[in-house]
């Protein structure tokens, strides 16, 4: 505790990164394509034959793919590419001091010190992303002690140095966090035409949507699971339309985006060999300005639709209460703030 926490400097970064994290302040469109893109899939391919037996092995340990642990590290640290240069107990204790999260980041700084005490690594090393994420697969210190495993058997649970150990625990993890053996996270799907977008979001057993004339985007029907599944549409109306399952909730249980998961499935599926999403993420700003969606929540709430706190951030409350207000117009229900919804609003874009 003297040794560290005597230590310690307050990082402003860390609390500026903190409000805008791209999960919640960019748009699909300026979110997705950056993160799954050319590059990134061809390095991911070449992963999959480098490591094979690695990866195999943690499949059979665990359930969970080898592409599928794959685009988890090339989401998190594009392949080992960049680990993060923080100063992990310098960060966690920012947030501790911060009031937005300061009981869930004092319990991870109490974690870190218990990492650095049993001597897996030392303070001076323990560097990550501004949040305190570490390692190869950017493991908050929580996850570390209860799934981080010596994989390699040199003694140490390595996640920075060790990818045999960075990648053999991220497969344990989803494990713990759930992952079903032999499901996918889901796929893009083709949306009849008289598709009903209140129903966006909603859980549903698999077959009422395939009742409800929802198919794969080759027009194939899709397969007779006994699974609840969710409609998404990240980009609104105008753009590609996913069918979720329940692994798509494991991975929620990683990161609580769901532009993150959709993400991470979807460039799952690429290095496996897919192709392209079948339909094009429309153009459109690239940003949510959180004192244009703040506003919006504020709107909302003031006409009696309930959008949750006014923080800025454009979650799953704010979408659902966005539906219902352009429902009560005529207009598609699909949560997307439009130009000519937010223009109902009487707000003007940032």
């Amino acid at each position: 505790m003297d040794s560290v926490l005597g230590n310690v400097r307050q990082n402003e970064d860390v609390l500026e990164n903190d409000r805008a994290q791209p999960e919640f302040t960019r748009t699909f469109a300026g979110y997705y394509p950056t993160r799954v893109n050319d590059r990134r899939v061809s390095r991911g391919r070449e992963l999959l034959d480098q490591h094979e037996q690695l990866l195999i092995s943690i499949q059979h340990d665990t359930g969970v793919p080898p592409h599928y642990v794959l685009a988890f590290w090339g989401l998190e640290t594009n392949y080992g590419g960049y680990l993060g240069n923080y100063s992990v107990p310098d960060s966690l204790a920012t947030l501790a001091c911060d009031s937005r999260r300061s009981d869930y980041f004092s319990g991870e700084l109490m974690n870190a010190l218990r990492i650095i005490e049993r001597g897996d690594v030392a303070a001076a090393d323990m560097k990550g992303s501004w949040a305190g994420a570490m390692g190869n697969v950017q493991f908050m210190p929580s996850a570390y002690l209860k799934h981080a495993v010596d994989a390699d058997g040199d003694g140490k649970r390595d996640l920075w140095g060790s990818t045999t150990d960075a990648l053999a625990s991220a497969g344990r993890f989803l494990e713990a966090l759930g992952w079903q053996r032999g499901l996918r996270w889901g796929r893009e799907v083709s949306l009849p035409e008289d598709f009903d977008f209140s129903r966006v979001g909603e859980s549903q057993p698999l077959h009422v949507w395939t009742e409800m004339g929802v198919t794969s985007t080759a027009g194939a029907a899709l397969p007779p699971l006994e699974n609840e599944a969710k409609i998404l549409l990240p980009a609104g109306h105008d753009g590609p339309a996913f069918i979720t399952y329940h692994n798509f909730n494991v991975i929620m249980g990683w990161n609580r985006s769901e532009y993150y998961a959709l993400t991470v499935g979807r460039l799952a599926d690429r290095i496996a060999g897919a192709g392209r999403l079948a339909r094009a993420i429309p153009d459109g700003p690239k940003k949510w300005p959180l004192a244009t969606v703040r506003r919006l929540q504020e709107v909302l709430a003031e006409r009696g639709f309930a959008p949750g706190s006014a923080d800025g951030f454009f979650g799953p409350a704010t979408r659902k209460a966005l539906a219902a207000f352009q429902a009560s117009l005529g207009q598609v229900a699909d949560g997307y703030p439009h130009p000519a919804t937010l223009d109902a609003l009487g707000i003007q874009p940032e």
